[in-house]
């Protein structure tokens, strides 16, 4: 609708957590199998306002073999799903993410967006702008989401 904002769409996301373990399921990694199948962690929903944004507050995602950060997430309009897309982080803020002390027992993740199978092909769209923010020490990252509603 010539770019028109959706309000009132709901936007799911969900991540794994610092170490790479998703919520929700039972996750091989470099900790050892982990059983989260009966836990709920990295993820929410939340509908858009009327400027057709939303504002989630969570951890910088962890990484897992074979995949670059990200984050996932699926846009429904009137219940009925839009979109199923990521959102990608800039490699050199991964990087020094992944060098804290919080993040340095994992490592580095040898994987970036350009070498990512599922990322490489979309990071135009798939990539978000992401900005230290010096007033929490964390981040901020925004990010614009196109669908055809």
């Amino acid at each position: 609708n010539n770019c028109a904002v959706v309000s009132n769409a709901r936007v799911d996301i969900w991540h794994c957590d610092k170490d790479g373990y998703y919520s929700g399921y039972s996750n091989s990694g470099y900790l050892g199998t982990q059983d989260n199948t009966a836990l709920v962690f990295c993820r929410g929903l939340q509908y858009t306002d009327s400027a057709g944004q939303v504002k989630f507050t969570s951890i910088y995602p962890g990484w897992y073999t074979g995949r670059v950060t990200h984050i996932h997430a699926q846009i429904y309009v009137d219940n009925s799903l839009k979109l199923t897309t990521q959102i990608a982080f800039p490699d050199a803020i991964n990087t020094a993410v992944y060098k804290t002390s919080l993040y340095s027992a994992h490592g580095q993740n040898s994987i970036t967006n350009a070498q990512d199978n599922i990322i490489m092909d979309s990071l135009d769209n798939e990539l978000a702008t992401v900005t230290a923010n010096s007033t929490t020490g964390g981040y901020d990252l925004t990010h614009t989401i196109y669908i055809s509603a």
